[in-house]
């Protein structure tokens, strides 16, 4: 069966992008996001769950189409035809992530599977329509920023939580939704994205907060509720590698 084509209703401009082309180019851009770590073949490949020499095919056609710029055993990137393919995908994934969780009550821990499968499959023009049906969100549920129409996109400053002093407040701005003990976490202690914290102390490794106040305007879920606030009136210990997967500004 002939693959699916950009062409055939999909996001990007580059006829030869198939599904799997835009997958690599979106996951090539996102192991590099928040800290610009570079980005190996190796990691490519326990990222996807495919071989290292699938990798190495894909990165031979990748290079070829002009979206890659990698030489064997050196660090993999995006060209600038490459970055805008995977903006593009990572645009319709966090909107339509928005829209399951905002709109069709699905949980944040769901979502990501479901977009992966939707993202492929709809036009431009539904994306855009969803971006003003959404009002314009400018973070997915998990606190990715969303690229605009443009492609453009603002990260805040943050830092890891598992790297912030003890007595420091900060804001939740982001959670790797890869980590399920994060997401479970803040599920738990009823802690959204948006929400101040008080890093009360660190702990072997783990970390110690209080929330302050509940999420604010950009928090892309349900306002919290009385009850809620209460939920999260109490310490919150978090294991290193949960806190590991979560990103903080500080608070000014």
């Amino acid at each position: 069966m002939t693959p699916r084509t950009s062409a055939q209703g999909r996001s990007t401009a580059i006829e030869a992008a198939t599904t799997s082309v835009e997958d690599y180019a979106k996951t090539i851009y996102g192991l590099a996001e928040w800290d610009g770590a570079s980005v190996t073949a190796s990691a490519l490949a326990r990222t996807l769950g495919v071989s290292n020499p699938s990798v190495s095919l894909m990165m031979r056609k990748m290079a070829d189409l002009g979206l890659v710029e990698h030489r064997p055993y050196a660090p993999i990137a995006l060209t600038p035809a490459g970055r805008q393919l995977a903006l593009a995908m990572v645009r319709r994934h966090r909107l339509i992530e928005t829209w399951l969780v905002r709109e069709l009550g699905y949980g944040w821990e769901e979502v990501h599977e479901e977009a992966e499968r939707l993202e492929h499959a709809v036009s431009e023009t539904f994306v855009d329509r969803l971006d003003v049906r959404l009002g314009h969100p400018r973070v997915d549920p998990h606190g990715d920023p969303i690229p605009g129409p443009d492609l453009q996109l603002d990260y805040p400053e943050t830092l890891l939580l598992c790297r912030v002093p003890a007595a420091m407040k900060v804001r939740l701005e982001q959670v790797d939704d890869a980590v399920p003990d994060a997401l479970s976490a803040l599920d738990t202690h009823r802690v959204p994205i948006g929400a101040q914290v008080t890093v009360q102390a660190t702990d072997r490794g783990a970390v110690v907060l209080t929330p302050l106040t509940p999420g604010g305007q950009d928090s892309p879920g349900a306002p919290p509720t009385q009850d809620d606030q209460s939920a999260a009136a109490g310490s919150i210990r978090l294991a290193h590698e949960v806190a590991h997967a979560m990103r903080v500004s500080v608070v000014r």
